[in-house]
């Protein structure tokens, strides 16, 4: 009887880690650069974009979306885990439930991120050429940066 209650354990430890992998899956697909695209890296930069009043307003709005999608991600993986808490203390935990929940919060997060993703699009279509390169050389840092912390990452973690 015990052997059958390892797989049974095992499973519904796999299927909520599977669930749980989900609601993180929602931070990290809806955020794949600071929060959903390489031009919120701008956000750095401030003054070296020489901005006009029009460019600013445009920048502060980019900013309080892409600030209110992070927020929402946030919100949608705290109620995750609370919900995924509530249904592990439960004799049968329901994760189609649990999956149904995350797939809705992935939703509307995205979209969330889509919205601040245009502001900035829309803010960058406004640039003048020397805008443009300031904003290349930073992303093309940025990224760069993003990609020596990744490797030195696995590095670290293949010598332990």
């Amino acid at each position: 009887m015990i052997e059958r209650e390892r797989p049974m354990k095992r499973m519904l430890l796999a299927l909520a880690f599977v669930v749980t992998s989900g609601a993180a899956a929602v931070s990290a697909s809806a955020q794949p650069i600071h929060g959903g695209s390489p031009l919120e890296m701008l956000g750095a930069l401030g003054s070296k974009l020489s901005l006009n009043t029009s460019q600013q307003q445009q920048w502060d709005n980019a900013m309080a979306l892409s600030t209110s999608a992070r927020d929402a991600v946030r919100a949608s993986m705290d109620q995750a885990r609370a919900a995924l808490q509530a249904e592990l203390n439960r004799a049968e935990p329901d994760f189609a439930s649990l999956a149904a929940a995350n797939d809705s919060a992935r939703e509307q997060t995205a979209a969330l991120h889509k919205h601040a993703r245009d502001a900035w699009l829309s803010l960058y279509a406004t640039f003048t050429p020397e805008q443009k390169t300031v904003a290349r050389d930073a992303i093309k840092s940025g990224l760069e940066r993003m990609a020596a912390r990744r490797a030195a990452y696995r590095q670290s973690s293949r010598v332990n």
